[in-house]
C-alpha cells in the first residue's frame, strides 16, 4: 500500500483520539449518552471522533464505511473496490466506565480484505499501525504527527510487532464482555490440547493487538460483531503472521459484504 495513505490513515486516528480525549478527560463533560437500534450506546465522543477522522479520509480517493456515518445501500457499496472502514470509537460500554481500553479503528480494504490497518489507544497514547507491505508495529506515546514525520521516521521509532510470543504456556483471549459458552467451550478443548492454559482480556480491538504482540496464542470470538469492529485489528495481525478465520469455514474473514455482520472468528497463527 502507499506509504501516505497509511500515513494519511494514522493522522486520521491521532485526531480521533484527540476528539474523544477532549470528551473523556473532562471530568465535567456530559457524554451525552443515546442508544441505537441494536441497545448499543453512542456518544457525543463517537460522533466528533468520526467527524474528525471522515475530514482526514476525505483527502484520499476512497469512500469512508463509518459505524457512525451515513448508511449506503449494499448495492452501491459493493462496487467500492477500495474503501476506508472505521470504527471512531470501539469500546463505547469502555469509555463510558472510563477504563480507558478503548480504541480508534482504520482499515483500508481492497477487494473484500484489509490491506493496512491503524488501532489508537489515545488514554495510553499506544499507536498500532501495519499494512501488508511494511509489516505490523506499535508506537508508544504519541499523541500527534510532526511536519516531517513519515511512515518510515515513525517506523524507526517503533516496535515491530511478531505473533511468535515468548509468554509461557498457552493464552486464549477471552472477551470481558462476551464470555459465553461456546467460549468456555473453546477454552475447555484447548486445556485438552495444551498443558498450561491460561487468558487474557481486554476491551476493544486491543484483543486483536494482544495477539499480534505475541502475548496470546489465540483469540476466539464466538458472539457478534460487524466489520468495523475487526478491519484495523484484522490487517495488524495478519501483517504480524496470523489471520482471522471464520469459526465454521476456515477461510478468512472477508470485508463490505452485503450483510456488515461478521460470522464468528479465530484469531490464531496461519493455517498450511
Amino acid at each position: 500500500m502507499e506509504k501516505d495513505l497509511l500515513l494519511t490513515a494514522i493522522r486520521a486516528a491521532l485526531k480521533g483520539g484527540a476528539a474523544i480525549m477532549e470528551v473523556y478527560a473532562d471530568p465535567n463533560a456530559d457524554f451525552e449518552i443515546e442508544r441505537k437500534a441494536d441497545n448499543s450506546p453512542l456518544t457525543i465522543a463517537d460522533r466528533r471522533s468520526h467527524q474528525a477522522i471522515a475530514e482526514e479520509l476525505a483527502l484520499t480517493p476512497y469512500p469512508v464505511l463509518s459505524e457512525e456515518g451515513k448508511e449506503t445501500a449494499p448495492e452501491v457499496r459493493q462496487a467500492w473496490e477500495t474503501l476506508w472502514v472505521v470504527d471512531p470509537l470501539d469500546g463505547t460500554k469502555e469509555f463510558i466506565k472510563r477504563n480507558g481500553e478503548f480504541t480508534v479503528n482504520i482499515a483500508l480494504v481492497r477487494h473484500g480484505a484489509p490491506e493496512a490497518g491503524v488501532i489508537y489507544v489515545p488514554v495510553t497514547r499506544d499507536l498500532y499501525f501495519a499494512d501488508t507491505q511494511t509489516g505490523a508495529y506499535k508506537l508508544e506515546g504519541i499523541e500527534r504527527l510532526d511536519a516531517g514525520d513519515t511512515v518510515d521516521s515513525l517506523i524507526r521509532r517503533s516496535t515491530r510487532l511478531s505473533a511468535a510470543g515468548t509468554h509461557e504456556g498457552f493464552v486464549v483471549v477471552a472477551s470481558r464482555s462476551h464470555l459465553n459458552e461456546e467460549t468456555a467451550a473453546y477454552i475447555e478443548r484447548m486445556k485438552q490440547l495444551h498443558p498450561q492454559v491460561s487468558t487474557a482480556s481486554k476491551g476493544s480491538s486491543l484483543k486483536f493487538c494482544l495477539v499480534a504482540e505475541g502475548k496470546a496464542d489465540v483469540y476466539p470470538r464466538f458472539a457478534p460483531t460487524m466489520e468495523w469492529d475487526t478491519a484495523a485489528g484484522h490487517a495488524i495481525v495478519r501483517a504480524a503472521g496470523q489471520e482471522v478465520y471464520q469459526a465454521a469455514t476456515g477461510v478468512p474473514l472477508q470485508y463490505n459484504k452485503a450483510d456488515l455482520l461478521n460470522p464468528w472468528f479465530i484469531v490464531e497463527g496461519k493455517r498450511s
